[in-house]
């Protein structure tokens, strides 16, 4: 079974842009790779370690892939692991919760909790 949460990561210009204009088209590696990259609970410290270190203007939206439907795909990446990829943008109303990037004391990437 396919997890119906999914988190991505956003700089602050990029989180703004989704309140703005309701709907967030991706960065420029989304942009240039033709998909939203996405990750599960278990990918997002990773992939926060592998393609944002440094990085300190830092947010996580959790995602519910069913409100995004046939726009996501499931494809093999990094690791031989399965991740999913949104084929469209991102719309403000799939977004169950964010809050800036943080990190448990074991250096996990914090999970935003919905108010």
């Amino acid at each position: 079974m396919r997890d119906v949460i999914a988190f991505k990561v956003l700089t602050a210009a990029e989180l703004a842009t989704l309140e703005r204009d309701g709907r967030f088209a991706g960065s420029a590696a989304d942009l240039r790779d033709g998909y939203v990259h996405l990750s599960t609970a278990a990918q997002l410290t990773a992939t926060v370690d592998k393609h944002y270190a440094g990085q300190t203007d830092l947010h996580v939206a959790e995602v519910d892939l069913d409100a995004l439907g046939e726009a996501i795909r499931w494809e093999r990446a990094r690791g031989g692991d399965d991740f999913p990829h949104l084929y469209g943008d991102l719309p403000l109303d799939a977004i169950v919760a964010y809050s800036p990037l943080a990190r448990d004391d074991d250096g996990a990437v914090r999970l935003p909790v919905a108010g």
